[in-house]
């Protein structure tokens, strides 16, 4: 079955449809160009520490998700992953705005490991307006448009409505920092989750599809301090059109640029998560 944004009952039309058709077409494409690359020799970089790679197939498919947009809509502006960690400043403005990350889940491709995405934003005055995420190995289109549901290949998506933390299948990821005090916080909010009887903790590589399980109802809760907002912004419509909560580990509103987000199908398990944990201070996106 070819992948669809909505399902035959959603309306049609709407503020920044071209946008979100345009989303959905340059996901589809990326998808193609990761999936090849795939099982392909990779030249292989390294960013901020050894676990932070990056490819030439990022650097391939954030081109042409931006090209092809920037000829389509010139007076939009642009975050996107590899253009921030090539010094590009990370500004979200009131200006309609493409939040990208090419390759979600890069540690994943280099390692031939299936769970990878594409991942889509778009934002204007500042709110998310929709979310596009390609799950390019599975062919999974999950999206999300600011009022009007979210879906995966045409069927509503609903999280779990679970209230109970020792119910709870909990999803993280470890992120690229690995010095010794941030790996014994890291581990130690694992203990803290284990402790308080959760079913699970899950790590799959890829913080975009982990976000779009919980959308599915398939997990419960989720965690990360230093996810940036190329990982979080498409996500984020998605999981609050599944009926969903997005929120800072504080408890408070969610900060997209603030590098730190619990969401979770009901906010009683959001903020049970929230209290669990210790904090990890990572830079705000907008410091980049």
């Amino acid at each position: 079955m070819k992948p669809s944004g909505e399902d035959q009952a959603a309306p049609a039309g709407g503020p920044w449809e071209d946008c979100f058709e345009a989303a959905v077409q340059l996901a589809l494409r990326a998808g193609q160009i990761i999936r090849k690359a795939l099982s392909e020799e990779k030249r292989v970089s390294t960013k901020t520490s050894a676990a932070d790679l990056v490819t030439e197939t990022d650097h391939l498919v954030e081109g042409l998700i931006i090209s092809e947009l920037q000829e389509r809509f010139p007076s939009h502006r642009f975050i996107a992953e590899e253009s921030a960690a090539a010094g590009a400043k990370c500004v979200l403005t009131p200006s309609p705005t493409w939040i990208v990350d090419p390759i979600d889940g890069t540690c994943n491709f280099v390692h031939r490991f299936p769970t990878v995405a594409v991942s889509i934003g778009f934002a204007v005055d500042q709110e998310l307006e929709f979310g596009v995420i390609y799950h390019c190995t599975e062919e999974r289109l999950y999206t999300g448009r600011r009022g009007r549901g979210a879906f995966c290949n045409g069927q509503r998506l609903q999280v779990s409505g679970e209230t109970d933390i020792s119910k709870a299948l909990v999803l993280t990821e470890i992120g690229p920092r690995r010095d010794p005090a941030t790996l014994k916080l890291f581990l130690s909010n694992m203990e803290r989750l284990l402790h308080a009887k959760a079913h699970g903790v899950r790590v799959i590589g890829s913080s975009t599809l982990a976000l779009c399980h919980l959308a599915s109802g398939a997990a419960d809760a989720y965690y990360q301090f230093g996810l940036h907002c190329w990982d979080l912004a498409a996500a984020t419509v998605i999981i609050r059109e599944a009926g969903g909560i997005v929120m800072d580990t504080s408890g408070g509103p969610l900060d997209l640029m603030s590098c730190r987000v619990v969401a979770a199908g009901t906010r009683e398990m959001a903020m049970l998560i929230a209290q669990a944990l210790q904090t990890i201070n990572y830079g705000r996106d907008d410091e980049k």
